[in-house]
């Protein structure tokens, strides 16, 4: 069943828990929708689970794009969802338009995501008013890693549960389709996900959201440089994938791979005209 955003918000009226995971590649997105997810999230996470950075702020319209092309190639049914990276909506409304318009036309995705509420309320109805649905992201938002701090739970305090009530009734206001809330307490993900009429998907913030989505290198247990509180491994591949990693260097130094089996072989004419040529 191909998933869209009119999917997303009925869901929600169901009372049905929607489901999303990353991904950057082609084969990971085919492996990924043919699981039955409802949508996937091309994230700037892929900075540093697939580039290798320290954070988010490195990636470019380019790199989203790059990506979220070959994750539409494999991806025939659930919601591909383009994350918006650092400064390609913060300048101008006009940049914020033109950046999210070759997220559709040229990365083949569905719907983009911004973060943050009230201070780019301007970008998100502007895009929304161009005919590109948006997705939403409050709590803690990656590309602020800086003013924040570091990567710490948001909404801890009442002046910030304020803020992200108020923001998440702008976002709805504005006309997203759905909700990111990420690092925030799970009472407080309760609470906006009673006050909004659209879904909630969080990461971070408990049960009560309409959603959950997970870093999918996260899940696997591929990235090993730092795993969140609020990430259960479903398995750990790195394990695994290294032992094979070993197993085939060894057998390659031992010349047991590879074996005949594995190799392409001459029929007998062409291998004695072969050997008449020495």
């Amino acid at each position: 069943m191909k998933k869209t955003t009119t999917y997303f918000k009925e869901a929600k009226k169901r009372g049905e828990k929607l489901t999303m995971l990353t991904a950057y590649d082609y084969s990971m997105a085919k492996l990924i929708d043919s699981a039955g997810i409802d949508g996937i999230l091309v994230g700037d996470s892929l900075g540093m689970v697939v580039l290798g950075y320290e954070n988010t702020l490195q990636v470019t319209v380019e790199d989203i794009i790059h990506h979220t092309r070959a994750v539409a190639r494999g991806a025939k049914d659930a919601l591909i969802v383009a994350d918006m990276p650092f400064l390609s909506y913060h300048i101008s409304v006009e940049d914020a338009i033109r950046n999210a318009g070759r997220m559709i036309k040229e990365g083949m995705a569905h719907a983009v995501k911004l973060e943050g509420g009230e201070e780019i309320i301007d970008k998100v109805r502007a895009i929304i008013n161009a005919q590109i649905p948006v997705m939403g992201h409050l709590g803690l938002t990656p590309q602020s890693v800086n003013v924040f701090g570091g990567f710490k739970v948001q909404g801890k305090n009442k002046s910030q549960i304020e803020k992200l009530i108020k923001d998440a009734k702008l976002l709805e206001e504005a006309g997203v389709f759905a909700i990111v809330l990420e690092g925030i307490p799970k009472e407080v993900a309760e609470r906006i996900t009673e006050t909004v009429s659209v879904p909630t998907i969080g990461i971070g913030a408990g049960v009560h959201c309409d959603g959950q989505i997970l870093v999918t290198q996260d899940l696997l247990g591929l990235y090993s440089d730092f795993v969140p509180k609020f990430v259960k491994q479903y398995r750990k591949l790195s394990v695994d994938i290294m032992e094979a990693f070993k197993e085939y260097i060894s057998d390659v130094k031992k010349g047991q791979f590879p074996k005949d089996e594995h190799s392409f072989k001459l029929d007998e004419q062409t291998k004695n005209e072969l050997e008449k040529l020495y």
